[in-house]
């Protein structure tokens, strides 16, 4: 966005001056997201290891055999006069509590349970905390569709901002790899070399979380990745169809059900269809009785009908926090009158996409281990260093007392530099709002600006 060049010379200084270029202008629009991404990911991160989200971390004293699970329902729904319980969360561990979630008109209440005495121990609000907040912003800036939207374009830029960056950290003329910062440097050189380098240590982690990040934008996600891996409910014998999604299971900003299912639709309730599941009458005792058989480890959830075709459905999965291991993800629908199976889909049952993204949520959320915190703490520390220092080097750069952005110019020689233009093309391609991202940017260059010289010059 300038009418000033600079000679690069050599073909590699003009690839270098293209990427910097892409690079900056990349990060003046990707920074704050990364920034706030980074915040809302910490609170995330370290809420949920050292808070009960939903009151499922409380330990019980272990006294006989549990009360049947309808006897806690009763007792949870003492709590909320004219409630309905809609969910039950399985506890932990035998010296765990049992959680349910009670709706009553539009508000629904967390009621954790004992579930030797079947008595209340607490109740709160369900899901209303500071890691659902953190969630929502981090997944829409609270504006809903067009904060997803704005989200995905700094995502998907992001994947550029890595591209570049690590082109021009790369060592030119024989140089040993810079994998260590120059602490004797000074001034804005000292602050590009602790830039580089955290940045080159970051930048396979950052294309994890941005990718994992993307498969669930409304874009590229929903309309591409995830529509070609979601799972197909053809696989499930004549099992009748409803019109609702499994994304509708999903609670507020919180996705609670298997990335590959989400768009999958859910099976209905009232036929003959499906496989020997609970055997008798189809209760929520005797639902979780099938259940415990299964051998989930840790917990699992068991949602019940919402009307009259719906179905019980018991899913353990990494998206829930439910287990140590995304390969023991697990989904099943279960009629609610004849109690036959009418789904069961497993982690082998994924694709390979999905089955990559059941870990990589995993790893995203930091749910594989204390060194999948310490990483992902580390990681978001770094992502908010590199997005301040780059603010820093441009500050120190800019022509003292000049209204302007200062980016670094193009080089003079464009012709040399078709290949990284090239590359910005493919990346486009592959993540749509960036490529139209780059090409708003593009016409504002060559169709408005060009007859601002004034508004130009401020953005060069």
């Amino acid at each position: 966005m300038t009418t000033e060049t600079v000679d690069a010379g050599p073909r590699a200084n003009a690839f270098y001056f293209a990427a910097w270029r892409w690079h900056f202008y990349a990060g003046l629009y990707v920074a704050p997201f990364l920034i706030m991404l980074a915040v809302t990911g910490l609170i995330m991160l370290w809420v949920s290891a050292t808070t009960e989200l939903n009151g499922e971390r409380g330990y019980v004293a272990v006294a006989g055999a549990p009360q049947a699970v309808s006897t806690q329902v009763a007792a949870a729904l003492t709590a909320v006069p004219g409630g309905t319980v809609s969910q039950y969360i399985a506890p932990m561990g035998p010296d765990r509590v049992a959680v349910f979630k009670v709706d009553a008109g539009d508000a629904s209440t967390t009621v954790v349970v004992d579930p030797y005495t079947a008595t209340v121990r607490e109740t709160f609000p369900w899901q209303g905390g500071w890691y659902e907040l953190a969630n929502d912003i981090h997944g829409s800036l609270l504006i809903g569709n067009i904060g997803d939207i704005l989200i995905e374009i700094a995502a998907s830029l992001g994947i550029i901002l890595v591209v570049t960056g690590v082109y021009l950290w790369w060592p030119r003329g024989g140089a040993r790899a810079q994998l260590t910062p120059d602490l004797a440097a000074k001034g804005r050189g000292w602050w590009k070399s602790i830039h580089q380098v955290t940045g080159i240590w970051a930048a396979a982690v950052m294309v994890v979380f941005l990718i994992s990040g993307l498969s669930w934008t409304g874009v590229w996600g929903a309309k591409f990745v995830q529509a070609w891996n979601t799972f197909p409910a053809e696989k499930w014998d004549n099992v009748p169809l409803s019109d609702a999604v499994h994304a509708t299971m999903n609670h507020q900003a919180s996705n609670d059900v298997a990335w590959t299912l989400e768009q999958t639709p859910v099976p209905l309730s009232g036929s003959l269809a499906g496989t020997a599941g609970v055997r008798g009458d189809v209760t929520i005792d005797s639902v979780t009785d099938f259940a415990d058989g299964l051998g989930f480890d840790r917990r699992y959830q068991v949602n019940l009908p919402a009307d009259e075709t719906g179905v019980w459905t018991v899913s353990h999965d990494s998206m829930s926090n439910d287990g140590p291991a995304p390969s023991a993800d697990r989904t099943i629908h279960i009629d609610q009158f004849t109690g036959r199976v009418l789904a069961d889909v497993r982690y082998a049952d994924y694709s390979v996409y999905a089955r990559a993204m059941a870990y990589g949520i995993a790893f995203h959320e930091g749910d594989m281990g204390a060194w999948n915190m310490v990483l992902n703490t580390m990681f978001c520390l770094s992502i908010i260093f590199m997005s301040v220092s780059g603010l820093v080097m441009w500050w120190k750069r800019r022509p003292a007392g000049a209204f302007r952005l200062a980016a670094p110019p193009p080089p003079a020689n464009l012709g040399l530099w078709k290949g990284a233009a090239l590359l910005m093309v493919v990346l486009g391609v592959m993540f749509p709002l960036a490529g139209a991202a780059l090409l708003a940017a593009i016409v504002l260059d060559l169709a408005v600006l060009q007859y601002l010289p004034g508004l130009k010059r401020v953005l060069s």
